[in-house]
C-alpha cells in the first residue's frame, strides 16, 4: 500500500510539475508535495509505532512464559531431589 501511495504521489507531482509553467502553479505544487509527504510520513510513523508496541507485547509475553517454565522446572527438580533423598 505504501508503494502504491508513494507512486501515486510522485506521479501526480511529476505530472503537475510538467504542466505547470508559471511560478504560482509551481509554488502550489511544491506546497501540495510537502503536505502529501508530511501525511505519508505520519502514516508510516503510525505503522512503525504499532509494530513496535506489538513487538514489546510479544517480548513481555515471552519473558513471562520463560519465567513460568523456569519456576515449574525448579519445582520439579526439588520434588525429584526429595524423592531421591527418601529412596536412600
Amino acid at each position: 500500500m505504501e508503494k502504491f501511495a508513494c507512486g501515486l504521489v510522485l506521479g501526480c507531482i511529476g505530472g503537475a510539475l510538467l504542466t505547470a509553467n508559471n511560478y504560482k502553479m509551481r509554488t502550489l505544487v511544491r506546497k501540495t508535495q510537502e503536505e502529501m509527504k508530511a501525511k505519508f510520513d505520519k502514516m508510516i510513523d503510525e505503522k512503525i509505532q504499532a509494530a513496535e508496541e506489538l513487538t514489546e507485547e510479544i517480548k513481555e509475553s515471552a519473558e513471562k512464559a520463560a519465567e513460568t517454565v523456569a519456576e515449574k522446572s525448579q519445582e520439579t527438580l526439588n520434588k525429584v531431589k526429595k524423592v531421591a533423598k527418601k529412596a536412600k
